[in-house]
C-alpha cells in the first residue's frame, strides 16, 4: 500500500474517536493509542499539503464524524452545518426559496459571516464547480445540496484562511467534505420523520456497497431524499406580513386585490376593497400566507469511488458522482404598478366610473399564485495517478464538472404577461375590478410559460509532490508542491419575456462569463527545534481575466509540554471576483422598502407611504479586482489528562477591496430626491405631486467594501466511564465574535450577527444501547437597523434561542440499529424580530432561526 494511501486510512480511523460535536482535534493520546507502526504512518490534514504523522497542525480545524452526523438527526447537509457556531450570516438553504430568489433549490455556508462566496467548499481536497444560479443576483457559491449526506465519511472545517494553499475563496475558512470510501461489504440506511406542527415530513434511503481490499477496491453509494412543504398559511403568526398585532410593522403590499387606479390625476381606490384592507388609497393585500415557507424537494444521487494497483508504486484512482435535484418556488400572485403600463378604457363594461384609468397597484389573484419548478443536474469525474518515487509521494489528477439548472414556470402556475393582460382588458373580457375572479378562458389567455437556463463547466488538472527534502539535527525538513490548471464558464440565461419586460414583480438574472486560471505553490514544515513546527507556504495564481495574486502563510507550533501546545498562524488571502459579477447582464430585483421622499412621516391617507417592492437594476463590471484578505489566529491546546482536552483560539480576518452592490439605502438617499435622476428613475408625477412614483434605481457591483472580523473561539471533551453503566462523553464548542466591521460599522451584536454561538451535547452507550442530547445556542442580537442608524441608536433586543435535540438507538443484532430522535424537542418558536423589511417579513430573523418547530423521526441501519 502507497504511503498516501495507507494514510486515508490511518486519518479516518483517527477520527473515529472524535468527539460527538464537532471540535478542534486532539492528536497527542490518539497517536499514544496507535501501534507503534501505525504513529509512522503518514496522514493528510486539511489546511496542509504536508503528510505528517499527527492530525494537530497550527490552524484550527472541527471535525464532523460520521457519528457526529447520525447523532444530529439531519438528513441534508446545510442543516448540519448551519448548527455550527462557526457559520454565521450567508449560510442559506432552500427554506424560504421564493419567487425572487435567485439561487432555488441551491444551499451554500458561510464561515464566520463572511458570504458563501468567502468560503471555500472542498470535495476530498478539490474543487468542485460552482452552481449554475448565482445567489443574491452575483455571488457565485457551491450547491452543497449536491452532497448526499449518507456519501460523508467526515467534514473538516478549517477556521482559517487558507489562500497560500487553496487559493481563491478560502478568505474565512474551508469545509473540506471527506467521502467515504475503502467500504467492504452492504449498508442499507432508511429514515422518515415530520413535524408536530405544520404538515412537513422528510424521507432519506441510501444504500452503500463496497467490496476490495488493500489497494484495490470500489465502492458504490446511492441516495434519496424528499420533503414537502410548509407554506406560510399553515404557519400561524410567522406566516403573515401583518406583524402589527404582533408589535411589528404591517407588510402587507399596496399591489392589491382589488386594486387602485388613476382616476382624472389621482389614486382612487376600487369601492370594493374591504375597510380592514383599506391603506389610504390603496387596497393592501397579505402575500404571507402564499409564500412557501419550506419549499418541497427532492434528490437523487449516485457516486462511485474506485482505487486499483498499477504496479508496486503506483496507484489508479476515479471518483464520480451524479446528482439529480428537482424543488419548487414560488409567492404571490403577480403584483403591479404604473411601470406595466396598464389601463382601463372607459367603455369597458365593468368600468365603475365610465371613465378612462390607468392601473396604479393591482395583483392578479385570480391567476394564482406563482410557482417555479427548479431542477439541477451535477456530474462530477475525478481521474488520477498517486505512488511513490523515491521517499516521495505524487498525485497527478483530471476534473471535469458540470452543472446544469433549469427553472421552469408553466401557464398553470400564475405567470402573466402584461401585453397579454391589456388585450383582455380592451376586449372587455377580463375585469379588473371588484377583486372578482375572472373565467379560466380568460386567466389562460393572460398567463404564459417561462424558461430559465443555467449551466457552469469546471476543467481541472492538478499535481503535487510531498516528501522529506533534507535532514535538519535529528529531524527532517518536509516539503510539498505542485500546480493546478483550471477553466471554468458560466451562463445564466433568463426567459426573453424578462428582458422584454412583459413579467413583473420577479427577479431576473442574466450573465455570461469564461476565464482560466493556474498556479504554484510550495509549502514548508522546518523543525526549527525538537519542540518547534515552523510551516511556511506561498501560493501564486493568474487569471485571465482580472491578473495575479500571490499570498504567503506562516504558522508555528509549539510543543511546551506532552500536554500542552501553542500554535499561531498568519497569511494573506484572496477571492477572485466571481464570473457571475463579471459578466453579469442587466438583472433586477425587488426590494421593499418605504419611498420617504414622498412619505416623510407615516401617514395612512399619503398614498406613497404604503411599504412597496421595487425594481433595482444591475448590471456587471469588467473592471473588478480580487477581493484581498489577511488573517491570524492564535491558541493553544491542553489535554489536560487522557479523558479532557480544552482548546482555545483567537482569530482575526480582515477583507479589504470586497466587491459588494452599493447600499440600495444610500443610493436612494443620494439619488431619489431628484425627479431628473437617471440612476433613480421616477415616472411622471401627479398633479400636484413634485416626485413622481420610483420606477427603477440602477445599481451595481464595485469594489467598495471592507470587512473586518475577530473572535474567541473554546472547545472542549471530556470522557467519562461509568464501569458497568456504559461511558459518557461530553463535548462543547463555543464561538464568541468580539468584532464584525463591515464599512466602519460594527455590527457584532447587531441584526443576524449574535455575539455567542456554541454547541454542546453529552452521549451515553452501553453494550448495545445508546443515547445522546445536543444543546444549540444562539445569541441575542439587535433587531434591525439602517446602516446609517446601527451605531447612533440602539434598537429593541431579538432574543436568545436554544434548541434541545434528543437521540436513542439500540443495535438489535451486529447488523442491525433503530434509532428514534427528535430536533428541536421542546417545540421552540424563533424569537420575535421585526425585521429588516424585504428579507425577514414575518416576524423572525429567517436567516439565523429556523421556523419548522419540533421534529420527530426514525431511522433503521442494515449492514450486512
Amino acid at each position: 500500500m502507497t504511503s498516501l494511501a495507507k494514510s486515508f486510512n490511518l486519518s479516518l480511523s483517527a477520527l473515529a474517536v472524535a468527539s460527538l460535536l464537532p471540535s478542534v482535534a486532539v492528536a497527542q493520546d490518539q497517536s499514544e493509542d496507535q501501534s507503534v507502526d501505525e504513529a509512522q504512518e503518514r496522514i493528510i490534514v486539511t489546511g496542509s499539503r504536508i503528510n505528517r504523522t499527527d492530525m494537530e497542525t497550527a490552524s484550527p480545524i472541527d471535525i464532523i464524524s460520521r457519528d457526529d452526523i447520525e447523532a444530529s438527526g439531519f438528513s441534508n447537509l446545510q442543516q448540519i452545518l448551519e448548527r455550527s457556531p462557526a457559520a454565521g450570516t450567508g449560510t442559506f438553504s432552500t427554506r424560504g426559496n421564493s419567487q425572487d430568489s435567485t439561487a432555488n433549490g441551491g444551499a451554500a455556508v458561510s464561515l464566520r459571516g463572511f458570504g458563501a462566496d468567502a468560503t471555500l467548499v472542498l470535495v476530498n481536497g478539490r474543487r468542485v464547480n460552482v452552481s449554475a444560479f448565482a445567489e443574491g443576483v452575483a455571488n457565485s457559491f457551491v450547491d452543497i445540496n449536491t452532497i448526499p449526506v449518507s456519501a460523508i465519511e467526515r467534514i473538516d472545517i478549517l477556521k482559517d484562511g487558507a489562500s497560500a494553499l487553496y487559493g481563491s475563496d478560502a478568505v474565512a475558512g474551508v469545509v473540506n467534505v471527506i467521502l467515504r470510501k475503502d467500504f467492504d461489504g452492504m449498508e442499507v440506511s432508511l429514515s422518515h420523520g415530520g413535524t408536530t406542527g405544520p404538515s412537513y415530513d422528510e424521507t432519506s434511503m441510501s444504500t452503500v456497497w463496497g467490496t476490495g481490499s488493500g489497494r484495490n477496491n470500489t465502492t458504490v453509494i446511492f441516495d434519496y431524499y424528499r420533503n414537502t412543504s410548509i407554506m406560510g398559511s399553515e404557519m400561524g403568526r410567522f406566516g403573515t406580513a401583518n406583524q402589527a398585532p404582533y408589535g411589528g410593522n404591517d407588510f402587507r403590499s399596496s399591489r392589491g386585490f382589488p386594486g387602485s387606479y388613476v382616476l382624472n390625476g389621482e389614486i382612487t381606490i376600487d369601492p370594493s376593497c374591504p375597510s380592514e384592507d383599506a391603506f389610504g388609497p390603496y387596497c393592501v393585500y397579505d402575500y404571507g400566507p402564499a409564500t412557501m415557507t419550506w419549499p418541497e424537494a427532492e434528490r437523487v444521487g449516485a457516486m462511485v469511488m474506485s482505487n486499483f494497483e498499477v504496479s508496486a508504486n503506483v496507484d489508479a484512482y476515479i471518483e464520480f458522482s451524479a446528482q439529480h435535484n428537482t424543488s419548487k418556488a414560488g409567492g404571490a400572485a403577480t403584483p403591479l404598478d404604473g411601470d406595466a403600463g396598464l389601463y382601463v378604457p372607459a367603455d369597458h363594461p365593468n368600468n365603475p366610473w365610465g371613465e378612462f384609468v390607468t392601473i396604479d397597484r393591482y395583483r392578479t389573484v385570480d391567476a394564482g399564485n406563482r410557482v417555479w419548478d427548479i431542477e439541477s443536474d451535477t456530474l462530477r469525474f475525478v481521474a488520477g495517478l498517486r505512488g511513490m518515487l523515491g521517499e516521495w509521494d505524487w498525485d497527478v489528477s483530471a476534473t471535469k464538472a458540470r452543472s446544469r439548472g433549469l427553472q421552469t414556470g408553466s401557464k398553470d402556475q400564475g405567470w402573466v404577461r402584461t401585453d397579454f393582460l391589456q388585450e383582455e382588458i380592451n376586449a372587455g373580457r377580463y375585469n379588473p375590478f371588484g377583486g372578482v375572479t375572472n373565467d379560466p378562458e380568460v386567466i389562460d389567455a393572460i398567463t404564459t410559460s417561462l424558461v430559465r437556463r443555467g449551466e457552469s463547466h469546471l476543467t481541472a488538472i492538478d499535481g503535487s509532490i510531498t516528501g522529506e527534502l533534507f535532514q535538519l539535527g535529528d529531524n527532517y525538513v518536509s516539503m510539498a508542491a505542485g500546480f493546478e490548471y483550471r477553466e471554468e464558464d458560466v451562463v445564466d440565461t433568463p426567459d426573453d419575456q424578462f428582458q422584454r419586460g412583459l413579467i413583473f414583480g420577479t427577479e431576473s438574472v442574466s450573465a455570461q462569463a469564461e476565464r482560466d486560471q493556474w498556479a504554484a505553490y510550495a509549502e514548508f514544515l522546518v523543525p526549527v527545534a525538537d519542540t518547534v513546527e515552523l510551516t511556511l507556504a506561498v501560493r501564486h495564481d493568474d487569471y485571465s481575466d482580472f491578473g495575479s495574486s500571490t499570498n504567503p502563510q506562516g504558522k508555528i507550533q509549539w510543543f511546551v509540554s506532552d500536554d500542552f501546545t501553542l500554535r499561531a498562524s498568519a497569511g494573506t488571502g484572496f477571492r477572485a471576483p466571481s464570473l457571475a459579477q463579471i459578466g453579469l447582464g442587466p438583472s433586477q430585483v425587488s426590494q421593499f422598502f418605504t419611498d420617504t421622499y414622498r412619505c416623510p412621516t407615516p401617514d395612512p391617507s399619503n398614498p406613497a407611504c404604503a411599504a412597496t417592492d421595487y425594481t433595482i437594476v444591475f448590471s456587471g463590471n469588467p473592471n473588478l479586482e480580487a477581493e484581498e484578505s489577511e488573517s491570524w489566529n492564535i491558541g493553544g491546546v491542553w489535554q489536560i489528562n487522557d479523558a479532557w482536552d480544552i482548546s482555545a483560539d483567537y482569530w482575526s480576518i480582515t477583507q479589504d477591496n470586497k466587491i459588494d452592490r452599493n447600499d440600495f439605502e444610500l443610493v436612494y438617499e443620494a439619488e431619489c430626491n431628484d425627479q431628473n435622476s437617471t440612476i433613480c428613475v421616477r415616472l411622471d408625477p401627479l398633479p400636484g405631486q413634485e416626485l413622481g412614483s420610483l420606477s427603477t434605481l440602477y445599481n451595481s457591483y464595485i469594489n467598495i467594501s471592507s470587512q473586518e472580523a475577530s473572535g474567541l473561539d473554546l472547545s472542549t471533551n471530556y470522557l467519562m466511564s461509568l464501569d458497568d453503566m456504559g461511558d459518557l462523553k461530553f463535548a462543547l464548542d463555543w464561538s464568541y465574535m468580539t468584532k464584525f466591521e463591515k464599512n466602519g460599522i460594527d455590527y457584532a451584536g447587531e441584526y443576524n450577527y449574535p455575539e455567542h454561538r456554541w454547541i454542546g451535547s453529552v452521549d451515553w452507550s452501553r453494550d448495545a444501547w445508546g443515547a445522546t442530547a445536543i444543546v444549540t445556542y444562539i445569541g441575542e442580537f439587535e433587531d434591525y437597523q439602517s446602516p446609517q442608524d446601527v451605531e447612533a441608536s440602539e434598537a429593541r433586543t431579538v432574543d436568545a434561542m436554544m434548541l434541545l435535540d434528543l437521540q436513542m438507538r439500540y443495535d438489535v443484532s451486529q447488523t442491525t440499529r433503530v434509532t428514534f430522535g427528535a430536533n428541536n424537542v421542546l417545540d421552540e418558536e424563533p424569537p420575535f424580530a421585526i425585521g429588516d423589511g424585504d428579507g425577514d417579513l414575518y416576524g423572525y430573523a429567517s436567516s439565523v432561526h429556523n421556523p419548522r418547530g419540533a421534529f420527530v423521526y426514525a431511522k433503521v441501519n442494515f449492514k450486512f
